[in-house]
Formats: structure tokens, sequence, C-alpha cells
């Protein structure tokens, strides 16, 4: 039985990732209670951070503080766009699970059409306050609100220059075109998102980006662009006739 890989999953999956973390983490306070006697004696006293590593962190702080405000303005510079994507995707391991391709179309702010074709047709949309997901297949569309949508799909990112989106996450540059983003989260599905700029042209494009979700699965994402802007008919989506409405907003 050919299994549906996809880049997002349901919220009831995201249910019960939530509730395995709760669990894990009782487990762990549990076991730290019946041992923290025992440790008390043995546990060395910890040594006051110098005034080179007080130095060494305030550094770090600082680059990713430009990495994040060189990225966001970088973004700033893209209203909109329309391409053609190829999408792979690999386990933990690196062994290639599928392939696929699609339409994707962004415009600012907010607005996202992703159209994914093959191997299997769905549909997510954002239209600005709500983010739906539309599975033909199922036959089911579910539906968010954007900002809570923000948490576990870090791609909304590229769609808006507000600040307080971006305050979940922490930026690294990795070269002059590359940069990750990464969730300040432990608890969150995605883990880290990479986006690569192409390089000689005139204006700032996405030429590609990766994402790695909670269970080490990446999502390498290509892109070829199209010289036209988006119509605006795609950033708005109607629930089709005799499917089901997961409404989680």
């Amino acid at each position: 039985m050919q299994i549906k890989m996809k880049l997002i999953k349901s919220g009831v999956v995201a249910a019960t990732l939530f509730n395995a973390v709760l669990s894990t983490t009782n487990l762990a306070a549990g076991h730290e209670n019946r041992v923290t006697t025992a440790l008390k004696s043995t546990v060395p006293v910890a040594k006051e951070p110098s005034v080179v590593d007080n130095d060494v962190n305030s550094s770090l702080v600082n680059e990713a503080k430009n990495s994040k405000h060189e990225l966001m303005a970088k973004l700033a510079k893209i209203e909109f766009f329309s391409a053609t994507f190829n999408q792979q995707i690999f386990d933990e391991s690196g062994k290639e699970l599928q392939q696929g391709s699609g339409l994707l179309s962004v415009s600012k702010p907010n607005l996202v059409h992703w159209q994914t074709i093959i191997p299997d047709e769905s549909l997510i949309v954002s239209d600005g306050r709500n983010l739906w997901f539309y599975d033909p297949f199922v036959e089911q569309v579910s539906v968010y609100s954007l900002e809570s949508a923000i948490a576990n799909t870090p791609i909304l990112l590229i769609t808006s220059n507000d600040e307080k989106l971006w305050q979940d996450y922490s930026v690294s540059q990795l070269t002059t075109h590359r940069y990750l983003i990464s969730s300040n989260s432990e608890n969150s599905r995605v883990k880290s998102l990479e986006l690569s700029f192409a390089k000689n042209v005139k204006n700032v494009e996405l030429a590609a980006f990766n994402i790695l979700d909670a269970t080490g699965q990446l999502s390498v994402i290509t892109l070829v662009h199209k010289d036209k802007a988006p119509d605006a008919s795609l950033f708005t989506f109607a629930v089709p006739e005799g499917v089901y409405l997961d409404d989680q907003r």
C-alpha cells in the first residue's frame, strides 16, 4: 500500500505528537525526583561563567540578530512570485522516500497557494487570515487560523514582514545566499527551514528551500520561477460541495 508522504500533517497527528512530548516530560520529571538525593553528593558545583564566556555568548547573540535582520530585509524585497516546484523527501538516514512536483505562488502579506500535483494532488491556501488544507483523495478540508499555523509552518515567514511572526525562530547565515531558520521550541514539529537565494540575478529570488521536521524527515524543494505576478483568485478558497470540513480555528 502506497504511503502518502505530506509536508504538513493533520491536526490529529499534531495533537498526538504534543501529548507524547507531555508524557515524556512527566516521566523525566519523576525520574529526576528519584535520583536528586543521590546526585547531590556527586555533582560538582558549576563554575561561574568567565568574562570571555560572556563576551562569546554576547557576540553569538548579536550575530544571530544581525542574520535575522539581514534575512528579513532580503525577504522584504520579494513582493510576490509564481513558480513550479520539484520536491524530494528523504528519511533521517538519507534514503529518498518520494518525489513530487506542483505549483507555488506567494504574495504579500500572508498569501500562499501551494498545489501539489504529483504524486498525489493536494492544495494549501493561505488567504491572509486562514490556512486551508484540501486533500481530494480523502475528501477533507482542514482550516486553521494563520497565527496558530505559523508555529508549525515556518515557510509562511516568507510571506510577511511582521517581526512578531519571527519571535519564535532564530536565524543563522550559512553562506552569502543561504540562511537557516531554526525553531526556538523543542516541541516544534518543524525543526528548521533553510532558504537559498539565486546568485547573479538582478532581483532577490528564492531558488530553493529545505524543511527538516521533528522525525528527521527532510523535504528539499527547488523552484523554477515564472515571469508573471500570481492571479489574486489563487488566494481564495471555497470548500467544495460534499467535502468534510475540519475547522480548527
